[in-house]
């Protein structure tokens, strides 16, 4: 085997699908066969394949040019693009900086962070809090605010871990109490440890490759208030629950809050090539003001505001506005609940859905053997995470396809019921 794929052990590898083509939700493999595509491919596919707007928007622009550094020189869709993405994100957020992938977004703002502090002379806040079960890339600064031991079992030795929290408990609509205990566990560490803390990084609402773990609103309020308090930096993972993935158009908007750093990727670019964003407010931005180099941000991917990632971004967020994702989002919700309520069984630990996100979580690792294949066998790509299959589709599925889709989850239930 030439080709080294992502999270498989080589040495056990089977056959892999080879996908040729794609349009709307449908996969077109090598062999003929069509695939509904349930997770819109790591959940960035979300106008689905091939969508003509968008290629269009690119072969104009690959007609002027398809990359220019931006170190010293800038283009029109880079600039538009950081226009827009202002106009569009939690008030306040006013400067972006462009990046090549969700991991390198979260270390550049994790480095914003770090450096914003002893910019302005702040010594010794070197610490990061995230969640446990959080997961924010594979890069080292990511992995070391990661909780996944899949990812960082390797390299334990050499990653300088921070302080780890809860997932916060009670879900979606966790009552104020619950709340409160969370909340407090988050200011007894604050109270103790806050002359070393430059940050609180978290995925907002939902931890989707932690498990699809979901919490209240509440809580992203009270840590906003909290790291206020304690003069610490909230930074939002957004690039799993941005542009529309959560019901809102970012998962923020839930709490009505708005960050000091927030990162978008992923479904930034419709899953047409790999960029990212990192925001952040004028503030941050102020603090790396100066006369020298010392205080600049010394960052600087070849490929940041490459001008068919930025095309790209602009024209699906001009999609996502002008086709009324957000309304389309509210109805694939109230599907995946309505019948999500329909599936019962002893085989069930849990069921979580928020916006176009829906996940059942099985008792057991164990049951989830063999239904990649089922799924495929029956017409459909779904690919699950430990003991949690879910649906994550382009907000372009249509109803029946996602009746589809969750029948294939339902039927795999009862045969694990049946089969003991």
């Amino acid at each position: 085997m030439k080709l080294w794929y992502p999270y498989k052990q080589m040495k056990d590898l089977s056959e892999v699908p080879v996908m040729v083509a794609g349009q709307g939700t449908q996969m077109i493999l090598e062999d003929g066969r069509k695939l509904t595509d349930g997770i819109s491919s790591w959940w960035a596919v979300i106008h689905g394949y091939s969508h003509p707007d968008i290629n269009n928007a690119l072969i104009h622009q690959i007609n002027s040019f398809s990359h220019v550094m931006l170190g010293g020189l800038s283009h029109p869709p880079a600039l538009a693009l950081a226009d827009k993405l202002v106009e569009i994100t939690p008030a306040g957020l006013n400067h972006v900086f462009y990046s090549d992938s969700g991991s390198v977004g979260v270390e550049v703002a994790l480095k914003m962070a770090l450096q914003f502090w002893k910019n302005t002379g702040h010594t010794g806040k070197h610490s990061i809090i995230s969640l446990k079960n959080g997961y924010h890339g594979d890069t080292f600064k990511a992995m070391e605010v990661g909780d996944d031991s899949d990812f960082t079992n390797a390299f334990t030795d050499v990653l300088h871990r921070g302080y780890f929290l809860d997932t916060p408990a009670g879900g979606f609509d966790a009552d104020t109490t619950t709340i409160q205990k969370e909340a407090a566990k988050l200011e007894t560490l604050l109270q103790a440890h806050s002359h070393e803390i430059a940050c609180f990084i978290l995925e907002p609402i939902v931890q989707c490759a932690g498990g699809f773990r979901i919490y209240s609103p509440l809580y992203l309020k009270a840590a906003r208030e909290l790291c206020d308090k304690y003069n610490i930096l909230l930074v939002l993972d957004e690039v799993a629950t941005g542009f529309g993935r959560t019901g809102k158009l970012f998962a923020a908007e839930h709490a009505n809050i708005t960050p000091d750093i927030m990162i978008v990727g992923k479904a930034l670019t419709a899953g047409y090539m790999g960029h990212a964003a990192t925001l952040a407010t004028t503030r941050i931005f102020n603090g790396f003001l100066g006369e020298s180099y010392d205080k600049a941000l010394m960052h600087g991917p070849t490929f940041m505001g490459n001008p068919l990632a930025t095309t790209v971004a602009l024209k699906s967020i001009e999609i996502i506005e002008r086709d009324h994702y957000l309304a389309r989002i509210t109805q694939i919700n109230a599907l995946i609940r309505a019948e999500f309520s329909k599936i019962i069984s002893p085989a069930i630990a849990d069921k979580r859905v928020v916006g176009a996100i829906g996940a059942i979580e099985l008792k057991e690792e164990s049951m989830m053997v063999g239904f990649r294949d089922y799924a495929m066998a029956n017409g459909a790509w779904l690919r699950p995470i430990g003991k949690v299959m879910y649906v994550m589709p382009a907000y372009i599925i249509t109803d029946e396809e996602l009746l589809h889709l969750i029948g294939i989850m339902r039927d795999w239930i009862s045969r694990i019921y049946v089969n003991g």
